[in-house]
């Protein structure tokens, strides 16, 4: 009996609205073993080889356990069984507190760097429509804003690829289905229903395994509704910015105080402006946004604004790194270039820095020798160039 082929089409339709891809597409999907991710390499699979181009499975293994990695193997020849080549990711995490969220951090971002680092700039996550009603309620729990309410997005860059994800839309029970049509057996995680971790106690909650139950519709929905408030937000904060901000390539920003406002799109405003020059990872509080707005001035999530100007807050900065090419420091700066031995690191208080405010000077990046004496910087000299280029924040 010919399979259904209710989920290749739906996942076609998916990709179409991803697209345009272009002829002989080349795209990597991150593939556990677990029924999502192998449903998404066999569709994935088939859908590239049916346009000229290839799928590049990535199998991710965090050692958390001492077989994980004959469980990653396993699973590598599994996909090669199916004519999917697969490269595996070692990890190794150390064990700790926020386990469950240091894994999915370190897995994104060890794939999108072999994506890239592979020449397959599309990069295929399997989450489905009952991971976005559980992501929804885990930050609703946590009090999450609009933006975090809005969930994950069907598709955003990651340095330099893009990520997608064609089955946010489908229900879990229909991944399942497509499995059991092939004769395909998958790997079952059972820390993913382990109550330690809160992502499994909610799934617990939910009680909708299959993702077809009137709550995790619910939850989709409300996550779509927010998607769009998301992005109407988006859209005015990125206009406030333009007329309000001019972001220098050093790293600082120069600011308009009158045109940046003090509504709820100022706010908004100020904590991309902040993210961006500090590189962090996460939108800082909102209420801490709303008191800095209101104070005019003032550090928050490492970034000191003062009067017409943000940089980023001297004391913050990272210790001093050996500079060789590639390395980056402070989470923001590139090592393109650097002589001999010497080591990059926050120029400090007191450097003149010309032109520049004193305490913009002060957090941008120096060579100096192992004596400590300045060889070069804040801006380019001989054998010395560095590059804004942060591994977090809304620049990344």
């Amino acid at each position: 009996m010919k399979p259904p082929q209710g989920l290749d089409s739906e996942f076609a339709a998916a990709m179409a609205g991803l697209g345009p891809f272009g002829p002989a597409p080349r795209l990597a999907a991150g593939v556990s073993g677990g029924p999502h991710s192998l449903a998404l390499a066999v569709l994935a699979r088939d859908w590239a080889a049916a346009r000229g181009g290839r799928l590049l499975a990535l199998v991710a293994d965090h050692g958390l356990r001492p077989e994980s990695g004959g469980e990653a193997a396993w699973v590598a020849a599994r996909l090669a069984q199916l004519g999917v080549d697969a490269q595996v990711l070692a990890l190794y995490l150390a064990a700790g507190p926020g386990l469950h969220e240091r894994a999915r951090a370190a897995r994104l971002s060890a794939l999108a760097a072999a994506a890239e680092a592979a020449g397959t700039p599309w990069l295929l996550l399997g989450q489905h429509r009952a991971d976005q009603a559980e992501t929804l309620a885990f930050r609703a729990l946590r009090g999450s804003g609009v933006a975090g309410l809005a969930g994950m997005v069907p598709a955003r860059p990651a340095g330099g690829v893009l990520i997608l994800r064609p089955l946010l839309g489908v229900a879990p029970a229909a991944i399942e289905r497509f499995l059991a049509a092939r004769g395909l057996v998958p790997v079952r995680d059972p820390s993913n229903d382990d109550p330690r971790f809160a992502r499994a106690r909610l799934r617990r909650a939910l009680d909708d395994p299959g993702g077809t139950g009137p709550g995790v519709a619910a939850l989709a929905e409300a996550a779509s509704a927010f998607g769009m408030r998301r992005a109407r937000l988006r859209a005015a904060v990125a206009a406030r910015l333009v007329g309000c901000a001019t972001f220098r390539p050093e790293g600082w920003a120069v600011l308009d105080v009158a045109a940046l406002g003090r509504d709820a799109v100022a706010e908004a405003a100020l904590s991309s402006l902040v993210r961006a020059v500090g590189g962090g990872a996460h939108p800082p509080a909102r209420a801490a946004v709303a008191a800095l707005l209101g104070r005019g001035g003032g550090s928050l999530g490492g970034v000191l604004w003062r009067g017409r100007f943000v940089g980023r807050e001297p004391g913050r900065c990272a210790a001093a790194v050996p500079a060789a090419p590639g390395v980056l420091w402070d989470g923001r700066w590139r090592v393109v270039a650097a002589p001999g031995d010497g080591w990059i690191g926050a120029a400090g208080p007191g450097f003149p820095g010309g032109n520049l405010p004193g305490f913009v000077a002060a957090g941008l990046p120096v060579l100096r020798d192992a004596a400590g004496r300045v060889l070069a910087g804040p801006g380019p000299g001989p054998g010395w160039k560095v590059e804004f280029r942060p591994d977090s924040g809304p620049l990344a």
